[in-house]
Parts: C-alpha cells; sequence; structure tokens
C-alpha cells in the first residue's frame, strides 16, 4: 500500500472522517488569506494593505491552530484550549474595528471601503464559527452567536456607521456566524458518532469471539462433563468392589481407563477443531453477524450434502474470516461463494477496506486454518486481489485422504465401542451384582 494515496488508505473510517473535518476548517482559514488578505494588498498598497495582509494571516493562523487544538480537545487528547478561544475573540475583534475604522474613515475610495468591509465580513464570521468549536452547551453557541452580532452594532455606531448600513451588518454577521456555527457544531457531533459506531463495531467484534469462546467451553463441557461423571462413578465402584475382593473391579477399573483414553481423544478433537460443524448454520451466522456490524453479506451456493469433514474444515474458515472483517480493516461488503465441483468444494470470501497490515497470509488466524485443511488434503490463499479487496481462497476434495481417515476413525470407534459393549459391564449391572 505505498504510494502518494498510501496513507490515506491506511487510515480508518473515523481516522479519514477527521482528516476530512480538520481539512474543512483549515481551508476557511487558507480562504481568508486568498480571498480578502491578498486582494487588500492591491486595493490599499503595501502599506495599509500589507498591514491588513499580516492580520488576516494571522487571524488565519490562529484560526486553523484554534480548529485543531479544539478538535483534539473534542477526542479527548489535550485540555480545552480555553487560551488560544480567548486569543481568537480578541484578534477578531481587534481586526474588525480596525477594518470599520478603514472603511469610514481611510483613503476616499470606493476600493478602500469594499475591501475593508470584506475583512470586517469573513473575520466576523470565520473566528466565531471556529470559536464554536471549542464549546459543549448550546446555549453557549448561541451566546458566541448572538454576542459577535451585537458586538457589529456597538462598534459600528461610534465610528459613524450609518444606521441602515449597521442594521445589515448586524442581520449579515448573525446568519453568517450562525451557519458556520451550526457547520462547526454538526460536525463535532458527527465525528463523535462515527467514532462510536467504530467503537460499537469493535465492541461487537469481541462480543462475536467471546461468543466463540463460550460455545468452545460448552463443547468441552459436554465432552467432559459426562466422561468425568461417568470415570468417578465407576472408581468409586471399583472401590467397593476391590474392598470386597470381588474380580469385576478389574473390570471396571478397564473401563475406566477406556473412557479417559476416550477423553483424551475428544478433548484433542475440540481443541483442534475437528468435531463436526454445520457449515450452512456457520454461513447464516456470518451473514446475520456481518449484517448487525452494517456490512453488506451476500452468501452463495448451498453447503447440504457435504461430508462431514468438509463442513468442519471450511465452517473453521467461515468462522475465522468473519471475524477477520469485524476486526480489521473498514468493510463495507462482504461476499462469501461455495462452489462444490465433482472433486472439490471451493469457499471464496472477499471483503472490501482491507487494511495492509490488518489481515494477511502470514497472521496466525489464518496460519492455523491451512493446518487444520492441511490434515484435509485441502489448501488456503489469503491475499490482496486488488485496492483494499482482500480474498481468500479455501478448497477441500470431496475423495481422499479425509474420507479414509473418516472410515478409520469410525471403524476405530466401532472396535472400541463393541469391546466396551462385550468386555465390560455396565454399572447398574455390577450395581446390582454388589447390592446382591
Amino acid at each position: 500500500m505505498r504510494g502518494p494515496g498510501g496513507w490515506w488508505r491506511r487510515k480508518s473510517t473515523p481516522e479519514k472522517f477527521e482528516t476530512y473535518t480538520r481539512g474543512s476548517f483549515h481551508f476557511f482559514g487558507v480562504s481568508e488569506v486568498a480571498g480578502i488578505g491578498l486582494p487588500s494588498l492591491g486595493a490599499l498598497g503595501p502599506g495599509l494593505g500589507g498591514t491588513l495582509l499580516a492580520l488576516v494571516a494571522l487571524h488565519a493562523t490562529v484560526s486553523m491552530l484554534t480548529a485543531s487544538r479544539a478538535l483534539d480537545w473534542t477526542r479527548g487528547r489535550r485540555a480545552r484550549p480555553v487560551r488560544l478561544l480567548w486569543t481568537l475573540a480578541t484578534l477578531t475583534i481587534a481586526i474588525a474595528v480596525l477594518a470599520i475604522g478603514i472603511a469610514e474613515h481611510g483613503p476616499d475610495h470606493d476600493s478602500v471601503a469594499a475591501t475593508a468591509g470584506g475583512v470586517f465580513a469573513i473575520v466576523m464570521i470565520v473566528g466565531p464559527g471556529v470559536i464554536t468549536l471549542g464549546v459543549r452547551e448550546r446555549r453557549h453557541v448561541y451566546a458566541i452567536v448572538g454576542g459577535f452580532a451585537v458586538g457589529t452594532g456597538a462598534v459600528s455606531f461610534p465610528l459613524g456607521v450609518p444606521a441602515p448600513a449597521v442594521a445589515l451588518s448586524v442581520l449579515g454577521i448573525f446568519l453568517g456566524c450562525g451557519l458556520l456555527a451550526f457547520t462547526a457544531v454538526f460536525s463535532v457531533w458527527l465525528l463523535d458518532a462515527v467514532y462510536e459506531l467504530d467503537e460499537a463495531r469493535d465492541t461487537r467484534a469481541r462480543l462475536a469471539v467471546a461468543e466463540e469462546r463460550l460455545r468452545f467451553g460448552r463443547d468441552l463441557h459436554d465432552v467432559m462433563g459426562r466422561n468425568l461423571a461417568v470415570i468417578a462413578l465407576k472408581s468409586e465402584l471399583a472401590v467397593q468392589l476391590a474392598r470386597r475382593g470381588r474380580p469385576e473391579a478389574v473390570e471396571q477399573m478397564i473401563e475406566v481407563q477406556r473412557i479417559a483414553q476416550e477423553s483424551q481423544r475428544e478433548v484433542r478433537a475440540v481443541v483442534r477443531g475437528y468435531r463436526d460443524a454445520d457449515l450452512g448454520v456457520e454461513l447464516a451466522g456470518a451473514q446475520g453477524v456481518l449484517t448487525a456490524a452494517g456490512i453488506v453479506c451476500e452468501v452463495r451456493g448451498e453447503a447440504g450434502g457435504l461430508p462431514g469433514e468438509v463442513q468442519s474444515a471450511l465452517g473453521w474458515v467461515v468462522r475465522e474470516t468473519t471475524t477477520n472483517v469485524l476486526r480489521h480493516g473498514d468493510a463495507g461488503h462482504c461476499s462469501v461463494g461455495l462452489r462444490v465441483t465433482e472433486e472439490r468444494v471451493v469457499l471464496t470470501v472477499e471483503n472490501d477496506g482491507a487494511e495492509a497490515t490488518g489481515s494477511g497470509g502470514g497472521g496466525s488466524g489464518l496460519a492455523g486454518l491451512r493446518e487444520r485443511l492441511r490434515q484435509v488434503d485441502g489448501t488456503l490463499q489469503a491475499g490482496f486481489a486488488g485496492a483494499g479487496l482482500f480474498r481468500v481462497v479455501a478448497e477441500v476434495p470431496l475423495s481422499g485422504r479425509n474420507e479414509k481417515s473418516g472410515r478409520n476413525e469410525t471403524s476405530g470407534r466401532n472396535e472400541t465401542s463393541g469391546e466396551s459393549e462385550t468386555g465390560g459391564k455396565s454399572v447398574q449391572n455390577v450395581v446390582g451384582e454388589v447390592a446382591s
């Protein structure tokens, strides 16, 4: 993602919006210098015009600095810039008074009055508008807008401005300040909302991970809870039989050993993710979670009729990729496609808004998926397929080592179960014998 636009693509959506907001208020400062500062130099000459240009440039610089510090304050990164706010207000009033004085008592030229009037209007609109970035309460915003509008009339009358011109100036400043103040307040509100939505999405992703952990805990409890209860009961029974010198105690301990070994195998299966999973359920769950997170999710293909090993392996791919989409990048659209051929099943997951450092082929999650798929002769490919587009492709064969291992595992379990049924007595039978 290197290049002129790489720094922008690396930003999250809230960071992009914050950069845009800062740039908008900095643009007001640049507009001051370009719109009224430089023209005043040509209209008033190097002396008076140069002074106004320097003051306008100073006002623009303080405005941009105040806007930047005020936005930092709204994000909780620094204290409220109170001194800068008062400095900007004082500088705005001083330049406005000077502009009115030049317009009324300066050289008798129409261009001089027009230029001074433009300086007065712009600084009296931009200054209060930027100051409203540093306040929270609505009544303070009203006070700033109304105060500068009333102050315009209070300053204009002593300087000899005609009453109609004063009234128009007050109305113009009130409307201009009100519009820019509304823009500032709305921009701050929208910026906070964007960050809150992003935090909510991160929270939703963490909840999805927590739910997965809970599901793993439930699976582990289902496996170990029943088996440990049986082991405890059979061990207690074996102790009672041994105390009575009954030979069935040996059989019960053999049964305990068999159940313990079976529990070991089942725990490994849970940890490695080899327990059967319904791929259709995983696809529906992924679509629901992504949709709830505001990401458009499109699922194509049917998972019905696939072997259990294939569904289990691809189900883990769906889980992991869904978590990556939620936690990394800034996705707005995600597509999941399942294609079944005569020999292979291909699962493709694509999402936009991916970050260069967010999800890649070297992540531990994707590495774990490759290990799982390798056990069933599957493959996994992950990487960028375009600007901001990340693609994961998992392929699993329908025939091969996975079916053979499945048959061997099934036959092994049947043989073990057979030994259990023929070689060991049930708890109820032995308890009956002890009681008799």
